[in-house]
């Protein structure tokens, strides 16, 4: 399916300039700010490519809500909260257990990831406030989970509409059941994408987690780290937190994949942020900076070359004990990272590639599927931010098809332009690809698999792409623009 070409930039211009005629006048001259390609300046590179701003109203958004950002990335997985969806029941059925955020404990006595608590708002609640059923929500939660050691409520847009005061309700009922209650103002109004949802639950956490009187007692040590940002997708902050420990570290608090709030309350305390996902927790991080004195700093753990190069990145902010560890970790890898190359490189080169997820995802793999002789042929974010695009300049090669905000139609006209050998995109982009004949991964979740990280991680990787691309299915199924051509 390989498409012949001379030059990614040309390509790349072709591409957009086509999906832009198809718009009326005014619509074509805001899209056009949010499409674009990689270009060289000097000794970097820009994409200028316009963010963070409202969809297109009409125009069919892949992107979710402040309520989907709070609920779902940040506070959701937290396993030894119970976080209740406080409005109507859809916004909580939707987000019920949708990523695979692992996670160790039984399930209803001491972790609630995967279980689903909503105020279920009826009609009379919208006209009279639904205050006193969240209390008694909350009652019922202490009474029936007696382990539970916290509670947040992520409130739902008519929450916002009406004016209920979940802060007063928190406040009472922190002292009635004798637990931390966390109100998230993340109604899914706000903003204009899950973005800000992000920001919201991270200021719920400087103001209602971090102001409590955490564990005083808690000893430190010098190798003291948070794995911040990592939201356990298959088991990856596992992955991440075995590479550290290997090289001498101690994880004191991972969050919020496998986190307890206990983690969170005495996250302050480390010596180092590594923050994973950048768009969803850098916020927290800052605070912790600027109050706490704690630096942090970027890692990322997809693919072997960027895996050697964060671990000596980490360790050069310790003695020399953890920077002669790092390489001790990297040798100690090394076979299995040559044996997965060995093994696949030969049946993945050249294989074009395009993205389009949400956080930090497109530009974290990228380096990954170069480990194996894969190139990028287009990439970009739902609802990534300017700096975001900036540091994708950093991974990505001139030319390479840059896209803001991407809409249904722009994307199945990039494909069918670019020719990609595999779409990594999300669930509501997967099964209208793989209809047009296109290999497809899910990388939101990994499309049940994982985890993506560390050297281990990286062999799964491997196979899910060989899978995808490779699988003899695919011999079956006409792309459309071969079918025009046959015609």
């Amino acid at each position: 399916m390989s498409l012949e070409y001379t030059n990614d930039a040309e390509l790349s211009q072709k591409a957009i300039e086509e999906v832009l005629e198809a718009y009326p006048e005014k619509a074509a001259k805001k899209r056009k700010k949010h499409l674009g390609t990689i270009v060289a300046e000097g000794e970097g590179s820009s994409c200028g490519v316009k963010s963070n701003v409202k969809a297109i109203p009409g125009v069919m958004t892949i992107r979710g809500c402040a309520y989907a950002g709070s609920k779902g990335v940040v506070w959701g997985p937290v396993k030894d909260m119970v976080h209740i969806s406080h409005g109507p029941v859809g916004c909580g059925q939707y987000s019920w257990s949708q990523r695979r955020n692992y996670f160790t404990g039984q399930v209803g006595v001491d972790s609630f990831v995967t279980m689903q608590f909503t105020s279920d708002f009826q009609e009379k609640d919208i006209v009279f406030g639904g205050d006193k059923k969240l209390e008694k929500v909350i009652d019922e939660i202490k009474g029936l989970f007696p382990l539970v050691r916290g509670i947040s409520i992520q409130s739902e847009c008519p929450i916002g509409l009406i004016g209920d005061d979940i802060e007063a309700v928190a406040r009472k009922k922190a002292k009635d059941v004798g637990l931390p209650i966390i109100p998230v103002r993340c109604e899914g109004f706000r903003g204009v994408s899950q973005s800000l949802g992000h920001h919201i639950a991270n200021d719920a956490i400087r103001d209602w987690v971090f102001s409590r009187d955490s564990e005083s007692a808690f000893e430190t040590t010098p190798y003291d780290v948070n794995i911040i940002g990592d939201y356990n997708i298959g088991g990856d902050a596992w992955a991440s937190r075995i590479l550290l420990e290997e090289m001498g570290l101690r994880v004191i608090a991972q969050w919020s994949g496998d986190a307890t709030i206990a983690e969170m309350e005495r996250a302050p305390k480390a010596k180092l942020n590594l923050i994973h996902c950048y768009r969803s927790m850098n916020y927290i991080c800052r605070h912790m900076e600027e109050k706490h004195g704690v630096p942090w700093m970027e890692y990322n753990f997809f693919g072997p070359s960027q895996i050697e190069k964060s671990l000596r990145a980490i360790a050069a902010n310790f003695d020399e004990t953890i920077q002669k560890k790092a390489e001790e970790v990297i040798a100690a890898h090394r076979p299995t990272v040559d044996a997965v190359i060995n093994k696949y490189k030969a049946r993945l080169e050249g294989k074009r590639v395009m993205l389009y997820v949400g956080g930090l995802r497109p530009r974290h793999v990228m380096t990954a599927y170069e480990d194996l002789g894969m190139q990028i042929c287009g990439a970009g974010y739902e609802f990534a931010h300017s700096d975001d695009y900036q540091r994708t300049t950093e991974y990505a090669k001139e030319g390479t098809l840059i896209y803001d905000d991407l809409t249904g139609y722009e994307l199945e006209r990039f494909i069918e332009k670019l020719r990609p050998d595999l779409v990594g995109s999300g669930i509501k982009e997967k099964y209208a690809v793989q209809k047009m004949g296109v290999p497809f991964r899910q990388m939101h979740s990994w499309d049940y698999s994982g985890p993506y990280h560390g050297y281990d991680g990286f062999a799964i990787f491997a196979r899910d792409m060989d899978m995808a691309i490779n699988n003899p299915v695919w011999a079956l199924l006409k792309a459309p623009w071969t079918k025009a051509a046959a015609e």
